[in-house]
């Protein structure tokens, strides 16, 4: 039985297939998915589960060297980070279409059921060494 929070399977077996630089992110319900990226689709219904819940979970399994979020978010959110990016660095910021372009480069793209706009996360793995 696993020590972490994280039960997903198939998540906890994509994030320990990640190498140093590879990128997951974490969407909302309407970020597209590009062709090439595993797709894990978590969304049950509209707000379940949110992406703050997934990030919590997925930082305590993977070692993240990096993040970014879209410009669009901070900006909604009063020039401060959102309520639901609660990341153990500061994010770069980019525009939203800079950040769907990186989301092609993604080795996995995990989709909630959040519905606030531009809750989206790009994760970038680190070593643990």
């Amino acid at each position: 039985m696993k020590r972490t929070p994280l039960l997903h399977a198939e998540l906890s077996h994509a994030i320990a297939s990640l190498g140093h630089g590879d990128m997951l992110v974490i969407g909302d319900v309407g970020l597209p998915i590009p062709p090439g990226p595993r797709r894990i689709d978590l969304a049950l219904t509209p707000g379940i589960p949110a992406v703050a819940d997934v990030l919590r979970v997925v930082l305590a399994e993977m070692q993240v060297e990096s993040a970014l979020i879209a410009t669009e978010a901070v900006e909604r959110s009063g020039g401060t980070l959102p309520a639901w990016c609660a990341l153990p660095m500061e994010p770069q910021a980019v525009p939203h279409e800079e950040f769907k372009r990186r989301t092609q480069q993604a080795r996995v793209m995990v989709r909630t059921g959040e519905c606030t706009p531009y809750a989206n996360v790009i994760l970038v793995a680190g070593v643990t060494f």
